[in-house]
């Protein structure tokens, strides 16, 4: 098995799969993510192939914009997977990562399903994506392509929300750093994802500090 070869065949997959998609969901996205992956694997006894596949693929299909269908992207992976060869025991963990890397998933109380030191890693670099200043900017991207406003005041975050509500909120944009970017720091596996995370974290405090200064009109 030439893993150099295969990593490069995904890198070209994914690219053309997500050619069209939403900004905050693009290949850039899945490349950050691939990156931090990467990072955070230098300090964490794990296998690096299946990180890097997973951590590729995360994306290939995001149900946020396949109607909440979780069964695609998993499908795809495991399909182009097949047709690399990759050995069975790896693309089954590759697919496992992707069912359950999702924020919406720790809204299941059951308990986890499954887990592995590379999913920890490929959740983590996924979660750094989604905070700091990039998390920022795809907090918002995200928010203008539902055309969800910005804020408002007299809707406050919901932070009880079962998986579905989640799923199929319509909050403005503002509420989703109460709803999900400012619970990242807390829900890190890894050390170095809780290092990088705490520096993004306080970026966003500041930043939501600026915004409801502008807003107010405070100088």
């Amino acid at each position: 098995m030439n893993e150099e070869k295969i990593i490069s065949n995904t890198i070209a997959f994914v690219k053309e799969a997500l050619k069209n998609a939403e900004g905050g969901h693009d290949w850039f996205h899945v490349e950050r993510v691939f990156k931090n992956a990467i990072l955070i694997s230098k300090e964490e006894k794990a296998n690096v192939f299946v990180i890097s596949l997973a951590a590729l693929l995360h994306d290939i299909a995001d149900p946020k914009f396949h109607n909440g269908n979780e069964t695609i992207g998993p499908k795809k992976a495991r399909d182009f997977l097949i047709s690399e060869n990759v050995p069975k025991e790896i693309g089954k963990h590759v697919v496992n990562i992707i069912k359950h890397i999702s924020f919406k998933n720790t809204f299941d109380k059951k308990g986890k399903e499954f887990t592995s030191k590379e999913l920890e890693i490929v959740q983590d670099a996924d979660r750094l994506d989604a905070i700091g200043a990039i998390g920022i900017a795809r907090c918002f991207n995200y928010g203008g392509f539902k055309n969800r406003p910005l804020y408002d005041p007299e809707i406050v975050p919901n932070l009880n929300m079962t998986k579905e509500e989640y799923k199929n909120s319509s909050a403005p944009t503002i509420n989703h750093f109460y709803e999900k970017l400012l619970l990242l720091k807390d829900q890190m596996n890894t050390e170095t994802g809780k290092r990088i995370a705490l520096e993004r974290h306080k970026f966003m405090e500041k930043y939501l500090e600026q915004f409801y200064n502008e807003w107010n009109g405070v100088k």
